[in-house]
């Protein structure tokens, strides 16, 4: 069988691309549910772009411009197939509408196999998805503005079901261009800028509506709301999608009437905005995308487009959908202050009690690693002498006394848990843990470590925080008093290091642990608590410290939109 090669390989006769909003969606696969298979036999899914949009044909210079549509498999998320497989593709389709070359990924090789067919083979299907080949297409000699085929894609495999997929192709569309915007991004908190939305329509028709979307991190906020705009919060983003019925049309550049204001809020630290511009469908979304569900603004002015005093330049034709949207990230010198907190807990020999421990963000800013996705920073939790973990947080990991891996083979308790947060911690949020205790061997004052420190033992300092000494706590079994435990003291052992210490316990006599009253009866688990900067939280069945969080301020998506002159060549 004959591999076949980009640019070298001879163009497949077939059907041509969809319009507009492929944009959107050639970055995001997506399949076409089909009849079922055999219950008994493994499914994989085929997908890629719902639809492709096309530049139309013409004639001379470089050539028909190309656009790709990127088909793929999906493999089961448990196993691997290791048979061979083939992928067949109808183009009859799209004949006459587009021409079609494939670049399939190493290891797999396309070819023709009859008129307005061809097939894609290759050996094993790794768990999730993975890339069978690039579909390159260019519209056809002879094809015209608006017209739409299929591309219909079917698999097979010994003992293996596929699900089909099929992909529309359109000649021509909307290519709509979001201008990018001069931000300073080194704010202050409480500093406004203007976002005077702008884009342009490149392509090759009018979009049929367009979905302004606006997404920003929780340390950003626009004030104002629309009501023709849908808005969503989670723990760090919150985003409007504001859509505008009309004709935007091919060459003309639209901006707002007057600009957005983004607001840098007083617990901003590392943030990210996001703008983009789509083609929306006949129910007002954008093409090909499921609607999320939104509370959507109930007040306010409605966005609508009016003529722009004056035009823009624009550039060639480009269908590439990078040209949608873009983001801004900011970097705002503000502080976070992360306070550990421990617990007290008494009991005797052979009891379990609960520590809980943790920390919290006193603010004032929120803290998230948001292109990285990595943890913010972590809790490393030293345990008291004579005693042992029963239960610990599934995020946490034992390590050795001296923070190292353990050996290999070790199934017992550890003398030692490092619990990573998640990649946001939000102002008033923070990180709560409950750990289960048996008390070995009764130690009168057995003190362990909390310390919250960074994500890396080698870079344990937490940068933004202002105040390192409340970085750590204690947790205390049978204690002398029950009560209050000293705040942990300073030196090896404190959270500028990184790295819990312990203090010295003194054994108890008859093997009872001492709480408030003196000793504790037999069969008897007693907890107790403190309160502030790094000392102790409350235990027993009572919550250490709830993370509350602050509801992410709405989200002003639109403003007036005006409509830039048409630049159009005159005789």
């Amino acid at each position: 069988m004959t591999r076949f090669l980009p640019r070298t390989a001879p163009p497949i006769r077939a059907g041509g691309l969809v319009a507009a909003t492929a944009l959107l969606l050639a970055a995001a696969p997506h399949t076409v549910a089909s009849a079922a298979p055999t219950a008994a036999a493994p499914v994989v899914a085929l997908g890629g772009p719902a639809e492709t949009a096309l530049h139309p044909y013409a004639e001379g210079g470089d050539g028909p411009k190309r656009s790709t549509a990127r088909i793929t498999v999906t493999g089961a998320d448990d196993t691997a197939y290791e048979g061979g497989f083939t992928v067949t593709f109808d183009l009859t389709g799209a004949a006459g509408i587009a021409d079609v070359a494939f670049e399939p990924e190493a290891g797999i090789e396309c070819a023709a196999t009859a008129p307005g067919s061809a097939t894609c083979t290759g050996h094993g299907i790794s768990p999730g998805r993975s890339t069978v080949t690039d579909l390159l297409l260019t519209a056809a000699k002879g094809s015209e503005q608006g017209d739409t085929g299929t591309i219909r894609v079917t698999g097979e495999a010994e003992g293996t079901a596929f699900t089909p997929f099929t992909t529309e192709v359109t000649v021509g569309g909307p290519d709509l261009v979001m201008h990018r915007l001069p931000f300073d991004h080194e704010p202050v908190p409480g500093q406004k800028q203007q976002a005077p939305i702008t884009f342009t329509n490149r392509g090759s028709r009018a979009a049929d509506g367009v979905v302004l979307t606006l997404r920003h991190s929780r340390g950003l906020d626009i004030p104002q709301r629309y009501s023709n705009c849908a808005y969503t919060t989670d723990e760090a983003w919150t985003t409007a999608r504001c859509t505008v019925e009309g004709a935007f049309e091919a060459g003309a550049t639209y901006t707002l009437a007057a600009p957005l204001t983004l607001k840098t809020t007083d617990r901003a630290y590392r943030d990210i905005f996001g703008y983009g511009i789509h083609e929306a469908g006949a129910a007002g979304t954008v093409r090909g995308a499921t609607a999320a569900r939104a509370a959507r603004g109930t007040t306010g002015e409605v966005l609508r487009a009016v003529p722009a005093p004056r035009p823009m330049a624009a550039r060639a034709l480009d269908l590439e959908p990078g040209d949608n949207e873009h983001e801004a990230d900011f970097r705002t010198e503000n502080t976070a202050d992360f306070v550990a907190y421990g617990d007290t807990a008494s009991g005797q020999a052979g009891a379990t009690v609960t520590a809980r421990l943790g920390f919290r963000n006193d603010g004032p800013a929120w803290i998230g690693h948001l292109r990285s996705g990595e943890s913010v920073a972590a809790v490393d939790f030293t345990v008291p002498q004579g005693a042992a973990v029963t239960s610990a947080p599934e995020e946490c990991r034992g390590v050795s006394a001296e923070g190292t891996a353990l050996p290999s083979g070790w199934t017992g308790p550890a003398p030692r848990y490092v619990c990573p947060t998640p990649a946001t911690v939000r102002d008033d949020g923070g990180l709560d843990l409950s750990f289960g205790l048996r008390i070995d061997k009764v130690l009168l004052g057995a003190v362990g470590r909390v310390v919250v420190r960074g994500p890396e033992p080698r870079a344990a300092g937490l940068p933004f925080d202002p105040e390192p000494g409340n970085n750590t706590a204690r947790v205390v079994l049978n204690g002398e008093s029950g009560g209050p435990s000293p705040a942990p003291s300073d030196g090896p052992g404190d959270g500028a290091s990184g790295t819990p210490g312990s203090a010295t316990p003194t054994p108890t006599t008859g093997g009872a642990g001492t709480g408030a009253g003196g000793t504790v009866a037999p069969g008897a688990a007693q907890n107790t608590a403190t309160g502030n900067g790094g000392s102790l939280a409350a235990t027993g069945s009572s919550t250490a410290m709830a993370a509350s969080g602050l509801a992410v301020t709405a989200l002003t998506a639109g403003l007036v939109l005006f409509t830039a002159a048409r630049r159009r060549r005159r005789a």
